[in-house]
């Protein structure tokens, strides 16, 4: 923007210390009208085991969305990188719009899965159905996943499965996109109250899903629940709200119940409370699962 030279920076930083210690900067990137790429490096507050409190991000994202002119993703798949990466080259230096990214990047290998046909304009607009559920069952529900969380939600679908609960998974590459998405449509509907009304992208989706919809990431579970108003149906949210522990990855996901196992429960607890499964059945399944209902509030 100030000497015409045209760049693609790609910063790689620790996440927390990036978003909490070069916030200004960040802030100021933005009112400079920089364009590239903050690529949040150890994203997650469970994914950088062993660091405790000082490393482990589970708010950048929710941080990130303060910044008008900052597009925020948290993508669970290198082909959702991909495209996504792909398209902020196109925005910012051939439409040359005047906005920069941030990408929540991962250090835990996991696999890697092929693309489903027709997806990219899901991934970034924010949110795509990633597999649908092979049992036919009338408990249905809907996880939602994103970033470092995504293989605890694929694992919850099937601790699901052998419960008899019907269950699609969702990645969500981007609530922050969702969400200003959904803003951005109740503003022109306030204003054009004469005109047909805009249905936000999420509420496109999700219109003709019905079940309830239990959203698990490694972030604060403000990040999700900001979606409620335009899920059709009763939304849990699932995150890791509280400090960081010094841990192996399974211990933190148990600690902050974002676990597969922790996932599953709220699916069940969420049908229970529909009327659709017995309290009782869900009683059990704690036991089965491991879970010790008396453990410690991870946010105390």
């Amino acid at each position: 923007a100030q000497h015409g030279v045209p760049t693609i920076p790609f910063y790689i930083l620790n996440v927390i210390i990036g978003f909490q210690r070069v916030g200004d900067l960040i802030w100021a990137c933005g009112d400079s009208l920089c364009r590239g790429f903050l690529l949040g490096g150890t994203s997650g507050r469970t994914t950088l085991n062993g660091e405790g409190l000082q490393h482990q991000d589970g708010h950048s994202q929710v941080m990130a969305s303060t910044v008008p002119n900052l597009l925020s993703y948290d993508p669970a798949f290198a082909f959702e990188l991909a495209v996504i990466v792909r398209e902020g080259i196109r925005r910012m230096y051939e439409v040359q719009e005047n906005i920069f990214y941030y990408i929540t990047v991962t250090n835990e290998n996991y696999p890697m899965p092929v693309m489903p046909a027709g997806v990219e304009a899901g991934i970034l607009k924010g949110m795509y159905r990633f597999r649908r559920s092979e049992v036919e069952s009338h408990l249905r529900v809907h996880l939602l996943g994103s970033g470092a969380i995504m293989y605890q939600v694929l694992r919850a679908q099937e601790i699901l499965a052998r419960h008899g609960v019907s269950a699609d998974i969702w990645s969500v590459t981007s609530y922050n996109e969702l969400y200003r998405d959904a803003m951005a449509c109740e503003r022109w509907n306030r204003l054009h109250p004469d005109q047909p009304e805009r249905v936000p992208y999420v509420a496109q989706v999700l219109k003709d899903e019905r079940g309830c919809f239990i959203a698990a990431s490694d972030y604060l579970k403000v990040l999700s629940q900001r979606i409620a108003n335009w899920v059709p149906g009763p939304l849990t949210s699932l995150g890791t709200d509280g400090y960081g522990l010094s841990e192996a990855r399974p211990e933190l996901r148990d600690h902050f119940e974002v676990s597969a196992e922790h996932i599953a429960l709220a699916a069940l607890h969420r049908l229970a409370q529909d009327g659709k499964l017995s309290r009782e059945r869900v009683k059990a399944a704690i036991g089965e699962l491991g879970i010790d209902p008396e453990k410690r509030d991870p946010t105390m």
